[in-house]
């Protein structure tokens, strides 16, 4: 990336947006797998129905991204910072830069820590309605910005908090205050977490009787309220961190698999073309 533009046989200093994009750049080339909050795509693809649990921001720094949620359609570019609101699904298109080849953003996600101070802070009442997902660019956010990324290399994460702390409360000042609300108490929801924890592990509806105290009966009918199913949620879970590891890391798609409780690479690989409408090896980040 240029970072400044010779004239005159002077190097112009680069912008506070250059400068912040550099950096971010610097700190996605130093991840390892897994290490960093780091999305990469070496092929275009789209993939419908991702699952969004949390609000959670990016850093768009190479290629483009085509995104729909329920009630918008947007399109990124480097230097925009692309928010999720809320829980959600979402349809996306990941496009790699023609020159590197590479698609590449950097995940914020916003943890209940950060939500709840904000709550604390924000006094002015909240409106429900919003959209879930919203495009800015960086430049609008650049010092809190600079402040979470020294944080996160630094491994200092009150600091990483404040700093995300003060770019949620811009984003309510801009109009997206909605994000604050707590999602309604969802039982799926909490299952899915308890599954992304040990995807691998064969979980049986005897593991999740005992870890929430219900009983069997109890379990089927309040599942069956949200309108899914423990065998649903199991298979849910697993695949959305199969896509995580899929884009955070170089593992190939049979590692992969493994990793979240398959044994067969075919079984998985249907499962994940039936949910995504995206074969996995698509993503295209394996190492050869």
């Amino acid at each position: 990336m240029r970072v400044g533009v010779a004239s005159g046989g002077m190097n112009l200093a680069p912008t506070p947006k250059q400068a912040l994009l550099a950096a971010f750049a610097a700190f996605a080339a130093q991840a390892t797998d897994g290490g960093h909050p780091c999305i990469t795509a070496r092929h275009e693809h789209g993939a419908k129905g991702l699952e969004v649990e949390r609000p959670t921001l990016a850093v768009l720094l190479q290629g483009r991204k085509r995104i729909a949620g329920a009630t918008l359609r947007l399109e990124l570019v480097p230097g925009d910072l692309l928010v999720i609101t809320r829980r959600c699904q979402l349809d996306v298109v990941n496009i790699p830069d023609p020159d590197s080849g590479l698609y590449l953003s950097v995940l914020g996600p916003l943890c209940e820590e950060v939500m709840a101070a904000a709550r604390l802070l924000w006094e002015v009442p909240i409106n429900a309605q919003g959209d879930d997902i919203a495009r800015f660019d960086v430049a609008d956010f650049v010092e809190p910005l600079r402040r979470w990324l020294h944080a996160q290399q630094a491994g200092q994460e009150t600091e990483s908090r404040v700093a995300m702390l003060a770019v949620v409360l811009e984003l309510c000042r801009r109009g997206h205050a909605s994000m604050l609300l707590p999602p309604p108490p969802n039982l799926a929801a909490q299952l899915r977490a308890m599954v992304a924890e040990h995807p691998a592990r064969n979980w049986q509806s005897q593991d999740v009787e005992d870890r929430l105290g219900l009983s069997g009966p109890t379990l089927r009918r309040r599942l069956a309220a949200e309108g899914t199913s423990l065998r649903e949620i199991i298979a849910s879970a697993r695949l959305a961190c199969a896509i995580e590891l899929l884009y955070t890391t170089r593992w190939p798609v049979k590692t992969v698999a493994a990793k979240v409780g398959y044994r067969s690479v075919s079984s998985f690989v249907h499962r994940f073309h039936d949910r995504y409408g995206l074969d996995p090896a698509q993503i295209g980040n394996a190492a050869a």
